[in-house]
């Protein structure tokens, strides 16, 4: 059994459910989620965050160490969605998604988990197209043909794949994107761009509302 994180709205019936992992160096409880599930809750969308035996063992030992190989944390993902989906109720809408590398692994994993009627929608906060200054490393080849309605939340000039970088990729149309204004890799802007970190994470937290609707 693998140790889920969850949280629901305080009123009423959730729109939602989304499972959310990690990006490749910072926990389920980083700055960023820690500030960004209380904006998704307050929209009427339960939380539940899920952390790879990896970074349990970082948490543990204080050693800092990279994650394993994306495909070999896949049964780790499928058994977390297993648990989290016992917990729910019905016809539930189900989202997967996460940070940075969280997102691109349930990306691989989408199209099985939605053929399979285990989710509904999957959430990409911050996909790592590439690995910074390198544009030519693409992950976007199971991107093309993507059948399950996606929402990518992006930031205008991440170093992972700016706004200039995605046009001229070919993706699938089942993708949306959301764009974070003036926003890098965790959503924050520049001084003088006139956003706000704060502001960047409350509209993107709305466009998952919206997409939880639509799906």
């Amino acid at each position: 059994m693998v140790e889920l994180l969850s949280e629901r709205p305080d009123d009423g019936q959730p729109v939602a459910h989304i499972l959310l992992t990690h990006g490749a160096s910072q926990p389920m409880d980083s700055r960023f989620f820690e500030t960004f599930v209380p904006m998704l809750l307050a929209r009427g969308i339960a939380v539940t965050r899920f952390e790879f035996a990896y970074m349990q063992k970082i948490r543990e030992t204080g050693k800092r160490r990279p994650p394993p190989k994306i495909e070999t944390m896949f049964p780790e993902f499928i058994e977390a969605l297993d648990q989290f989906r016992e917990t729910l109720e019905p016809g539930a809408t189900v989202l997967i998604g996460g940070k940075s590398m969280g997102g691109r692994i349930c990306s691989m994993l989408a199209d099985e988990l939605y053929e399979a009627g285990k989710i509904n929608g999957l959430v990409c906060l911050g996909y790592p197209f590439h690995p910074p200054k390198k544009p030519e490393s693409l992950r976007t080849a199971h991107l093309e043909n993507l059948k399950t309605p996606a929402l990518f939340a992006q930031g205008d000039r991440d170093p992972f794949g700016t706004k200039e970088d995605v046009a001229g990729y070919e993706l699938s149309p089942s993708i949306t994107f959301h764009w974070v204004g003036d926003g890098d890799h965790d959503f924050g802007p520049r001084g003088k761009s006139g956003f706000t970190r704060k502001g960047n994470l409350e509209v993107t937290a709305q466009a998952i509302r919206d997409f939880a609707e639509r799906v």
